[in-house]
């Protein structure tokens, strides 16, 4: 399976977020991609703790962009993230899986909210519940691949979530992030190989990269890692597409000769 994850410095310009990645999806066509990643917030990254004007329902625009991309290039389309309308005015941060039909196949409602202080570590405060309703549901998508884990950036440091993917027979984990500068240089790829190590699982981490405003940064570094935990592909520091073949004939080796999942006691 050849897998693609898509790198932005998204704006708080949906116009201008949507021509990047419709730019960037070709890009991963044209390399052979049957399944795409784009990042969190993809199509519309806000400076901290303003309102988010492009909050829209499952019919809205966004949506509509992801499924004439997936037809168009006919492909598995991972939305990333976008701002869906929930009610008493937050929005959830939800994250949609495209078939190569534009039929909606999945939408994951991010769990954990990136409410932390990381002005000790030189960075910025976030409340993101101020804005943002937590989902409720894990979600495991079924595609031609093997099952598909979907999870939002922060969701990354809980295991416990992806355990429970594990239980209901994930292949791969998507994890579309912005992750802070101040954590993503010390944590984002130690706890994407550990993701991966323990569920025996192929690891798509599209994200964020550079500068989107005055206040907020991201650290980028989008990673395909493999099920030992080796990084199959690595993302520069700028927008981009990275590309891996996932040989899930190996996989299936791997857990046979090292049945951890299965020897699982708690």
């Amino acid at each position: 399976m050849r897998l693609a994850a898509v790198q932005m410095t998204s704006l708080d310009d949906v116009g201008a977020n949507l021509r990047a990645a419709g730019s960037l999806l070709a890009e991963a066509a044209a390399a052979g991609a049957e399944l795409v990643a784009l990042p969190e917030n993809f199509a519309y990254l806000r400076r901290e703790g303003l309102p988010i004007p492009c909050a829209q329902g499952l019919d809205g625009e966004i949506v509509g962009f992801l499924r004439d991309a997936a037809r168009r290039h006919g492909l598995w389309l991972l939305g990333g993230s976008f701002p869906e309308v929930a009610d008493e005015g937050r929005v959830f941060n939800t994250s949609l899986l495209l078939s190569p039909e534009g039929a909606i196949e999945a939408a994951y409602r991010k769990i954990h909210l990136f409410d932390v202080d990381l002005r000790p570590q030189g960075g910025s405060e976030f409340r993101e519940s101020a804005r943002i309703a937590p989902g409720q549901e894990v979600v495991v998508a079924k595609t031609p691949f093997g099952g598909l884990g979907l999870s939002i950036c922060y969701d990354l440091r809980f295991p416990e979530l992806y355990r429970a993917q594990s239980e209901r027979g994930v292949r791969l984990l998507a994890v579309p992030a912005a992750f802070a500068v101040e954590t993503g240089r010390d944590h984002w790829e130690v706890l994407l190989r550990a993701r991966a190590i323990e569920n025996q699982a192929f690891v798509v981490a599209p994200a964020q990269c550079g500068r989107h405003s005055p206040e907020r940064s991201s650290y980028g570094r989008s990673l395909i890692v493999d099920p030992w935990g080796l990084v199959l592909a690595r993302a520069p520091d700028r927008p981009c597409v990275i590309v891996a073949e996932c040989d899930l004939a190996a996989q299936d080796r791997l857990r046979a000769s090292l049945p951890a999942l299965a020897h699982r006691r708690l």
